[in-house]
């Protein structure tokens, strides 16, 4: 019988591979659009750290600033972080908090490593890095109510709405 993996064995992985990926790019790929509409990678990268530099009370806090709309606070502060921080700053913030235990508000430790995975591809996809998603983090987040999970928190569209093994061969390690 095989073992279930240690998702925040891959959780740790994710965000170094990340940080090493991100710490490699240059000005101009930091100050380039991501995936994620209107924001440059610097944003998205920044927006990924949040989870480890804020408190709950600061999330509560800067929530209650943006009248309840976490789209309007995350955005806020990936802006104003991604301003205040060095690149080099930002991508160490996820290898300094590889083990870090954050987890969004629904989702458990699978969505943190939804969250890890989707934003590290809403940059290297839209730099068109060949960064793959190594298989084992790819299948929890494949099969089962956990890719619906995703589909919901990161607003992505898929062919039928439903991400299958065959179309993400291209995001997984050989």
């Amino acid at each position: 019988m095989e073992r279930a993996p240690d998702i925040a064995v891959l959780i740790a992985a994710e965000r170094r591979e990340s940080a090493n990926v991100f710490a490699e790019l240059t000005p101009a790929q930091w100050d380039a659009p991501s995936l994620c509409a209107g924001w440059r990678v610097r944003e998205v990268v920044a927006h990924m750290s949040m989870g480890f530099r804020y408190s709950t009370a600061r999330v509560l806090l800067e929530l209650a600033r943006a009248r309840g709309s976490l789209n309007r606070m995350t955005d806020r502060l990936a802006r104003r972080d991604a301003a205040a921080h060095r690149d080099r700053d930002l991508a160490g913030f996820l290898r300094t908090h590889a083990h870090h235990p954050w987890k969004p508000p629904v989702g458990g430790l699978t969505a943190a490593l939804g969250h890890d995975v989707v934003h590290g591809l809403d940059v290297t996809v839209a730099l068109g890095l060949d960064r793959r998603v190594p298989e084992d983090r790819l299948r929890i987040l494949l099969y089962g109510s956990a890719q619906d999970l995703l589909l919901v928190a990161y607003g992505r569209t898929l062919p039928g709405g439903r991400l299958r093994g065959e179309e993400a061969h291209r995001f997984v390690t050989a």
